[in-house]
């Protein structure tokens, strides 16, 4: 699972939510993910939910922000999150794959910015990796539709996820170390663009309970589905749980 995509998804999502200012929430939830590496199984993860929306200030989970503008249609942040994406070699049930470098989380952080109309909301986001990791950068930028149907509410969306020659090279790159050691070819992957659909839902249990669901679909570029790391051509995250807010 393309992890460094779970950072944007639950910041973006949540801070997308309509959560009024001051408000806290918390909750419980799961979070499954496709892994498109080689010998990789599908994980579920437990995932606490924690989050706050102030005038200035938000923390989406695993987003962390501060707003330079807000108001009725505008918001825009500068803001960090959490990517736990990573390699364990010892993961892998490929023996080719388990002589590779271990790849690692990182802490990225960067700006986000959301317009909102009638006609819909554009959400654009861009972070670089400042932990010195992979020394990459992601940027993001996707229309979404919000519509309500009694306690159901629902917010369908389109997108595209770019990501720079150093981050692909980090996680989907393989050296000429690690070709000699696993017989995997070289590989040094350029920037990619991967397309994605994603939806979000949320029921409104009572004023203070809401059960949640989301998930988005990835295309992924040809520059990450042909490192020999990578055995699929798509990702997905699917996400779902209850809060409570006060």
């Amino acid at each position: 699972m393309k992890l460094s995509v779970v950072g944007l998804l639950m910041g973006g999502m949540l801070a997308a939510g309509g959560a009024q200012a001051g408000t806290w929430s918390l909750g419980a939830s799961a979070l499954v993910g496709t892994n498109m590496y080689r010998g990789y199984d599908t994980k579920v993860y437990p995932v606490p939910v924690i989050d706050y929306e102030g005038d200035s200030f938000y923390f989406h989970t695993l987003n962390v922000g501060y707003y330079l503008w807000k108001d009725a249609h505008n918001k825009l942040s500068i803001d960090a999150f959490y990517s736990p994406f990573e390699f364990k070699p010892g993961d892998s049930d490929d023996w080719r794959m388990k002589q590779l470098d271990k790849r690692r989380g990182t802490l990225m952080a960067g700006f986000s910015y959301s317009h909102m109309q009638d006609w819909g909301t554009l959400r654009a986001s861009f972070a670089g990796d400042v932990l010195d990791n992979s020394d990459g950068m992601i940027g993001d930028l996707s229309y979404l539709y919000p519509f309500d149907f009694g306690n159901w509410s629902f917010k369908p969306g389109v997108g595209v996820t770019w990501s720079s020659d150093n981050q692909n090279d980090y996680y989907y790159g393989v050296s000429g170390h690690e070709s000699a050691r696993s017989t995997l070819d070289r590989y040094s992957p350029g920037d990619s663009w991967s397309p994605y659909l994603e939806l979000s839902a949320s029921y409104e249990i009572t004023k203070q309970w809401n059960a949640f669901v989301m998930g988005r679909y990835i295309r992924l570029a040809s520059e990450i589905k042909d490192s020999p790391m990578v055995d699929k051509s798509y990702t997905g995250v699917f996400w779902t749980g209850v809060t409570y807010t006060f």
